[in-house]
């Protein structure tokens, strides 16, 4: 589990492609500490697993179904991307509860400056915008933010506001129009939809 509070911006050292897998290696600063192989870290807000370790640099792999459920695909070399270590049980938990598990993709419509603030504007799918609600939380490129509005509708989307600290933490105001995002619903209002889907 993690809380959608980005630790670090690592950068994308090398892409190795074989055949249905991705070698991502990653340097990922001091995120490294104390990490294991085996242990899970989400990287753009998908949570990958740690398969090899050279000092501050990690490697993943992402096989083809993470390919093409997530935007990991689009990633190139010198690429920033968001960091975050799996939760401690004992840790303080901000954020909300962010399981890694992309719900769908979106894409960045615009970015309009509101003073200190810049107001992002996401294009999803109808079902990813059927699971939102306003003043809701979501994971933009493991993010966690909250929703300002909801567009249900064609060309359905929603649309968040990047205060001066995520500005400055993320690399989400750098983002041009058209850029592909991981996306996750709050995993409590997917199982609260489920239910009353089922029970209508």
């Amino acid at each position: 589990m993690f809380t959608g509070i980005v630790e670090y911006v690592g950068t994308i050292e090398s892409i190795e492609v074989a055949e249905d897998v991705a070698h991502l290696m990653i340097e990922v600063g001091p995120v490294a500490e104390d990490v294991k192989l085996g242990d899970s870290i989400l990287v753009n807000g998908a949570c990958l697993t740690v398969t090899s370790i050279a000092g501050s640099q990690l490697q993943f792999d992402a096989v083809r179904e993470t390919l093409e459920q997530t935007a990991l695909g689009s990633l190139e070399t010198g690429q920033g991307v968001h960091l975050e270590r799996a939760m401690r049980a004992d840790g303080r938990f901000d954020g909300h509860i962010v399981q890694g598990h992309v719900d769908g993709q979106g894409t960045v419509r615009r970015l309009e400056r509101d003073g200190d603030d810049v107001r992002f504007y996401v294009d999803c799918a109808a079902e990813f915008a059927d699971q939102l609600v306003d003043k809701g939380s979501v994971t933009i490129d493991g993010v966690s933010l909250t929703v300002v509005a909801v567009e249900g509708v064609e060309p359905a989307g929603f649309h968040v506001v990047l205060i001066p600290h995520t500005i400055e933490r993320t690399t989400l105001a750098d983002r041009a129009p058209g850029s592909r995002l991981n996306l996750e619903a709050d995993v409590l209002g997917k199982y609260v939809k489920r239910y009353l889907d089922r029970v209508r």
